[in-house]
């Protein structure tokens, strides 16, 4: 009979910003008796998961899991909701699409709305009909999260969370203070290997040494305690990845809108985050740009300009060292898919949470998972630089992954390849391409159908369509009363 393993009796998380102060509260969550300290190193604006304004629908249920109420989030952290992310340009002058989550289409209908929506649009001509409730709600700006545990008309509809990233963290850090982590600010400036490849302390400029158990390093793109392990090697994206400048501009006038946008332009893309803040915007390009242009782009002067190399961690848990997020992968935001990747991997750490005494099986395990959630983001995106359109503007770059592949699949058999950790589902996936000016391919069962097939499915779509918006209250006006509310108890 195997001995129970001793628990790890000290956590040190490396990162002040959101995506430290959430893994300090899942490690206390997960283990009540281990003292857990978060060391509040300097943010870089390169840390795309710590400056986030919104992440995916993955994100809710892991706040849900550690208590994290979305109703605070709204409440007291400026929260608001997006049900689609609409692409303008990306398969051409006049193409647009829209990205909506979760929802599963009849057969019948997924490749005629699909092509009906990604086709490019003679000018003046209107926008084709919603290809899915979140589209129909949000085009008519209806919505309220729907009650848990009841079967509405909206149960279907997946949804994202967004929010004002200071009081995003400051509402973490009133949960971690309750939960009694630790924390301590300073500059990590040496740190001390212990037996074989573990870290024993880290050291802070002035302060002395931290020794834990095991280090969570959630210190942004610059990597700070898993670059300085002897181990550290790092996976170049280059080859695939062109965008190599990031411009970031303050938020604009607050918009209630149910929607996010990401358009390219002759210059590169433009990213728009709405929210109760303002709009964030973001700017991504190949090569430098005056600053007269990306004010123009933006609609602001650009608080911060980032050059960026992407790649990432060839192995994000090195001994007793586990990078999360951007620590971990840096990359392009065109979407909110570093705070995703971050939430991802503290999910998958706390299901393969280890012991004080490592075993090489986890580690292994631990890495084959998060490469996978890490590649299958470099692949997302890269779909993005694959079309004709992106690479007129960015120049052509090969395919990592199976990307090709994928590709193939849909464009022959509009059929999406499953794979293993990606970051969205294949219905998603699916979505995406099409927002991407690919036109879907007829899968066996389409072929099949008939018309009568198709016109019963467009007339239970519709049923759906109504019974949804007679459903969903006004959004701004349902927002407006959520804010006011007070918390409950």
């Amino acid at each position: 009979m195997s001995a129970a393993r001793e628990p790890l009796r000290r956590v040190a998380v490396v990162g002040g910003g959101p995506v430290g102060i959430l893994a300090a509260i899942a490690l206390r969550r997960a283990l009540p008796g281990c003292e857990v300290v978060v060391v509040g190193t300097p943010t870089s604006p390169a840390a795309f998961a710590d400056t986030s304004a919104t992440a995916l629908p993955f994100t809710n249920k892991l706040h849900d899991r550690l208590g994290l109420a979305e109703s605070d989030v709204v409440r007291e952290a400026g929260g608001s909701y997006r049900l689609v992310t609409r692409f303008a340009g990306w398969g051409g002058a006049g193409q647009a699409g829209t990205l909506a989550y979760g929802e599963v289409l009849d057969p019948a209908l997924k490749t005629a709305f699909a092509r009906d929506w990604g086709r490019v649009r003679l000018p003046g001509e209107g926008a084709p009909a919603a290809g899915s409730l979140a589209e129909a709600l949000a085009e008519q700006g209806r919505f309220a999260p729907p009650p848990p545990g009841e079967l509405t008309p909206i149960s279907a509809v997946d949804y994202a969370l967004r929010w004002h990233p200071a009081a995003y963290r400051a509402l973490l850090i009133r949960h971690a203070e309750a939960l009694g982590v630790g924390y301590v600010q300073g500059t990590l400036d040496r740190v001390e290997m212990g037996s074989g490849e573990d870290v024993a302390a880290i050291g802070l400029a002035g302060q002395g040494m931290i020794a834990a158990d095991l280090f969570l390093d959630c210190s942004g793109p610059q990597a700070s305690l898993l670059a300085a392990h002897p181990a550290f090697a790092f996976t170049d994206w280059s080859a695939s990845l062109p965008t190599r400048h990031i411009y970031r501009a303050s938020p604009a006038a607050p918009v209630l809108a149910l929607e996010d946008r990401l358009t390219l332009t002759e210059a590169g893309w433009v990213s728009e985050v709405a929210g109760r803040d303002g709009v964030h915007r973001m700017l991504g390009t190949p090569a430098p740009l005056p600053v007269e242009a990306v004010t123009a782009l933006l609609g602001a002067v650009p608080n911060a300009v980032i050059a960026l190399t992407p790649g990432r961690a060839a192995a994000p848990w090195l001994g007793n060292v586990v990078a999360l997020g951007d620590a971990a992968a840096r990359f392009e935001p065109l979407g909110p898919y570093h705070l995703d990747l971050a939430h991802r991997q503290l999910a998958l750490l706390l299901e393969m949470l280890p012991g004080r005494a490592i075993t090489p099986h986890e580690r292994a395990e631990y890495n084959r998972r998060s490469v996978l959630m890490m590649e299958g983001v470099h692949e997302l995106l890269a779909f993005h630089f694959a079309g004709i359109a992106a690479q007129r503007i960015f120049g052509a770059r090969e395919l990592p992954g199976r990307v090709g592949e994928v590709i193939d699949q849909f464009l022959r058999r509009g059929r999406i390849p499953f794979r293993e950790e990606a970051p969205l589902l294949s219905q998603e996936q699916f979505a995406l391409l099409v927002a991407l000016g690919w036109s879907p391919g007829l899968p066996p069962v389409a072929l099949c159908a008939g018309a009568a097939d198709e016109a019963h499915a467009r007339s239970v779509f519709a049923n759906d369509v109504r019974a949804a918006l007679a459903f969903a209250p006004p959004y701004a006006q349902w927002l407006a009363q959520a804010v006011s509310s007070a918390p409950a108890g």
